[in-house]
């Protein structure tokens, strides 16, 4: 199945979604997952329509971003971040969505370049206690939304989280739920928050259904990731 076919797919399934929660499709962004998958696909599906793109791995982040250049994507990075990296995430992305301690914002903050419009965050909040997943406890997400709120040179814009990897579909949607009432919330204390970053291949249908105004899809676009 070629990129266009799986794009058309995928715009379905989204359109159906929301028609079954009485949403308006518009409302819901797609974030193509594009670790893994080499330039000239990013290229062909930017073809398509598809602008927004989501990398795990900064390294070869950088290396798409610089050969893509002539392209007006816009770059977000969904990995998990570390202090040392920030600096290269604030020179290259336009969204960082894994912000779990103040230090990395305040870092963001202070790195990003003069030139560059604000970088847009999403606090990554964590939704179960899997090991190895990032994020902070759901008590945490106010006072840290209170400190990126009065840093410059970046904008807070809502929420991300990585749902328990479960096939209980009602705890799926008890958790997405939960994710909404949080967003919901936090969007009437601070007037620039309107991105609630939920569901992935797997889920999304579930996650739209439940509120979620951005979707991460990857395999469901691009197929199965090149070994």
């Amino acid at each position: 199945m070629d990129i266009e076919t799986r794009k058309d797919r995928l715009d379905q399934r989204i359109n159906t979604a929301a028609q079954r929660a009485g949403r308006n499709p518009s409302t819901i962004r797609l974030l193509a997952v594009s670790k893994k998958q080499p330039a000239q696909s990013i290229r062909e599906l930017a073809g398509f329509g598809q602008l927004a793109f989501g990398e795990n791995y900064l390294q070869e982040a950088v290396e798409k971003i610089d050969t893509l250049r002539d392209l007006k994507l816009e770059w977000h990075f969904i990995g998990q971040l570390q202090r040392n990296k920030t600096r290269v995430v604030a020179e290259h992305f336009d969204w960082a969505q894994s912000i779990d301690r103040a230090v990395l914002a305040e870092r963001l903050s202070a790195q990003r370049p003069a030139d560059k419009a604000d970088l847009n965050l999403c606090i990554q909040v964590r939704m179960s206690e899997e090991t190895g997943k990032g994020g902070i406890a759901i008590d945490e997400v106010f006072p840290l939304a209170g400190i990126i709120d009065k840093l410059p040179r970046v904008n807070l814009r809502g929420l991300m989280t990585i749902p328990e990897n479960t096939t209980n579909v009602e705890k799926q949607r008890q958790s997405f739920r939960r994710m909404y009432a949080i967003f919901s919330d936090l969007k009437t204390r601070f007037h620039t928050v309107d991105t609630l970053s939920m569901g992935m291949s797997g889920d999304f249908e579930l996650a739209i259904e439940e509120g979620s105004t951005m979707i991460r899809v990857g395999t469901a676009l691009f197929g199965a990731r090149p070994a």
